[in-house]
């Protein structure tokens, strides 16, 4: 009998080593048994890459527009429900059609109204209403300086707002958030098993 203790904090490793090597030399040997390796293989290959693309697709907006593609780890519409799978931080993020642009939103039941940056502001087309007095808007970083605005059609999937409140700042950076006075205009909405589900009153046409 073998003794493992012999082989030192590696054994794993070259226990791996050897099972690989045996199942390859099984494979050569012996057709049926290879080619269900290599379908296994296969399929094992496609579950990793479509793993990295989701995981990518939350970091690097090419990667995001591919596995929006090919409906990969992302928000899908079920019959008449929207449903967001949960970020690996923690968060639910949606993609959100303003007019003709399109952008990743923080969707964040603790924000009284939705937020928007100036870049993503300008980019959409939206202008700040004028006001002599701006609104002053409690983060985590503080309180920043932020003025209102109206976004004509707002739409994540099968769910559309139209004409709705947010509040515009560069203090915002990059960051754009769904706040509660869009989830308060939809039919429902839950978290369920790490899943967001979003009902609209009036399911849209995907675009």
């Amino acid at each position: 009998m073998i003794d493992l203790s012999r082989l030192g904090p590696h054994a794993p490793l070259y226990l791996l080593i050897a099972g690989v090597v045996a199942i390859l030399f099984l494979a050569r040997r012996v057709p049926v048994f290879g080619r269900v390796l290599s379908f296994a293989m296969t399929v094992g290959a496609v579950v990793v890459v479509a793993l990295l693309f989701a995981e990518r697709a939350q970091f690097d907006p090419m990667f995001a527009r591919m596995a929006q593609r090919f409906q990969i780890g992302g928000q899908q519409v079920v019959g008449k429900e929207m449903r967001v799978p949960m970020a690996s931080d923690g968060h639910f993020w949606v993609r959100v059609k303003l007019g003709a642009i399109e952008r990743r939103m923080l969707v964040d039941s603790g924000a009284t109204v939705t937020a928007i940056s100036a870049d993503t502001a300008a980019a959409a087309g939206i202008e700040p209403n004028d006001s002599l007095m701006p609104v002053v808007m409690q983060t985590a970083n503080g309180n920043v300086a932020a003025q209102t605005a109206t976004v004509p059609v707002l739409r994540i999937g099968n769910v559309v707002a139209r004409d709705l409140p947010v509040v515009v700042s560069p203090a915002f950076g990059d960051m754009n958030v769904v706040g509660m006075n869009f989830l308060s205009r939809l039919k429902s909405w839950r978290v369920e098993e790490g899943v967001l589900i979003l009902t609209p009153h009036h399911p849209q046409e995907t675009t």
